[in-house]
């Protein structure tokens, strides 16, 4: 995947040796170039930008006063002809810091290790996916937000304004929802099979061609869901 990058420098001459690196390299995809922080926030905040070369000493705005106020900042390489700003940049994380003049081979150096900080979050947030990102829903009711395992919702019933979450233990949680908000909130091993159902499929005890049931617990699948709940159960054939 190439990335998108933007480079923030007032000097036209340290801009124009930026480009030809990033254009001679072939990894990255200039999206941008900004002269003081002022368009770089705006930049950013209309823009997907995936790494910053970010100048300290700008106009109007440093490039640390930027850092400090910008609440999801993108990958950062700090590019400047002050030594004695590395330690400071290094207190907001970035992936690394450029003295000028900056050689090509030093440029080099410095995406790779972005890419590589790139690769590590990604396998970090796929680790993490399955246990934590999709183990939990969060339902606001009033002032309050209840996060609820995913894992002991049986099913969920629609009435009216309202909707009537069902788990494991027998207990229920009613709060007012419409049943198309949190239907998509959901993760795909929640099926709706009914206007006013939607099933945990991984709680199902038995199925018909017309009902799905849940322990004791009898769901109906309506007419204009059946297409939809055949295509769920893959290679599993019964007559809808």
């Amino acid at each position: 995947m190439i990335a998108n990058c933007l480079i923030a420098d007032d000097e036209p001459l340290a801009v124009e040796l930026l480009k030809k690196y990033v254009h001679e390299l072939g990894t990255l995809k200039l999206v941008g170039t900004c002269s003081n922080a002022m368009e770089v926030s705006s930049f950013l905040h209309h823009n997907q930008v995936d790494l910053l070369f970010l100048d300290i000493q700008m106009p109007k705005l440093s490039g640390i006063e930027l850092l400090k106020v910008l609440k999801s900042p993108p990958g950062i390489i700090i590019t400047t002809a002050h030594r004695e700003y590395a330690l400071e940049g290094y207190e907001f994380d970035i992936v690394d810091y450029l003295l000028k003049p900056i050689t090509f081979e030093r440029f080099v150096a410095s995406i790779e290790k972005f890419y590589l900080r790139k690769k590590n979050i990604l396998t970090a947030q796929s680790a993490l996916s399955p246990t934590i990102q999709e183990k939990f829903i969060h339902i606001k009711s009033g002032t309050k937000t209840h996060q609820i395992n995913l894992d002991i919702i049986t099913y969920i019933e629609s009435l009216k304004d309202f909707i009537k979450i069902n788990f494991d233990d027998g207990k229920r949680m009613l709060v007012k929802y419409q049943i198309g908000q949190i239907e998509i909130k959901l993760p795909s091993n929640f099926i709706r099979v009914h206007r006013s159902y939607i099933i945990n499929r991984k709680k199902i005890t038995t199925f018909t061609s017309t009902h799905m049931e849940i322990g004791s617990n009898s769901i109906p699948i309506g007419q204009n869901y059946k297409n939809k709940v055949e295509d769920s159960f893959g290679d599993i054939e019964f007559i809808l």
